[in-house]
Parts: C-alpha cells; sequence; structure tokens
C-alpha cells in the first residue's frame, strides 16, 4: 500500500464535499500536470490511502483520509469544451489527462492545520513541506501517513 497527500481548494471542492456524494466517492479530475498525471497511472493502486489537504484557503491542512478507489483512467473534463479543464489537443484515442476516483475513509477529529505540520520535527521531510513544492499530489511515507493520522485523532480500520 502506498499513501499520498491530495490538495484541493476547499472553496471549489472540500472534504466535506466528499462526504456529501453519493457512496461519498468522487473522481479527482482537473489534473494537468505530467508529473502528477504519471503518479495516477503508474503508482496509485486502488486501497491506497491518502490526505485530503486544504490548500489556497485561510487555514491550509489535513481535512480527512482518502481511500483510492480506482485505477488512473481517462479525465472526461479535458474534451468537454465547456470544462476549464478542456485541453483541445487531448484526443480520446489518446487522452493526455487521467484521474483516479476517491471515496471518504475517514474524519479526522481534529483538522491538522499547515503550522502544526510545519512545527511537528518528524514531519520535516514530507514533501508537501519542501519550498517550491506545487504538486496537487505527492507520496506520503507510512511513517508520515501514521504520525499525521494520529495528529488529527483519526480512527482508521
Amino acid at each position: 500500500m502506498r499513501y499520498w497527500l491530495l490538495k484541493t481548494e476547499p472553496d471549489v471542492f472540500s472534504f466535506d464535499d466528499l462526504k456529501k456524494r453519493p457512496k461519498k466517492t468522487e473522481p479527482w479530475n482537473g489534473v494537468r500536470n505530467y508529473q502528477v498525471r504519471n503518479m495516477m497511472r503508474d503508482d496509485m493502486k486502488v486501497g491506497d490511502l491518502g490526505f485530503i489537504y486544504h490548500s489556497s484557503c485561510e487555514v491550509p491542512g489535513v481535512a480527512g483520509v482518502v481511500r483510492i478507489s480506482s485505477e488512473g483512467k481517462p479525465d472526461p473534463t479535458q474534451f468537454d469544451a465547456e470544462s476549464e479543464y478542456y485541453d483541445k489537443g487531448s484526443k480520446k484515442e489518446d487522452p493526455r489527462w487521467l484521474l483516479v476516483d476517491v471515496t471518504w475513509e475517514a474524519d479526522f477529529k481534529d483538522f491538522v492545520t499547515l503550522t502544526a505540520l510545519r512545527e511537528e520535527p518528524r514531519l520535516t521531510d514530507l514533501i508537501t513541506l519542501r519550498r517550491g513544492n506545487r504538486l496537487s499530489i505527492t507520496p506520503v511515507e507510512k511513517k508520515h501517513f501514521d504520525l499525521i493520522c494520529k495528529m488529527g485523532g483519526a480512527k482508521l480500520k
């Protein structure tokens, strides 16, 4: 099993929005970065766990845990001319962009703020905390995943 951190802007789509979806599942669409696309294609597997991280907001941080519930598959927004994620260069027979489905797994008792992540010395090598990191999905080591779950008070099955 691998672990991930998925960034989202909560005013666009939040962890609470995910919990309101049928089956608490949503396609993680709109990713337009080749490195992240390759992670979804090559590295993410059904059953992997991840964090939903709220970014570009007043108090950024980790909101809860999701499970990856599909393999990488073509993102239909790339073909929709009405979508902000439309890519006129992408072809249905050779799609450029992928998505994975994510499913709610566990709430955090406490939201884990970016400040709390930065203040925890055992998280200094967490990829998301590195200067210049702008990727919307990053891998997380198991030791970091377990520690952040503990910080948030998550109860995983």
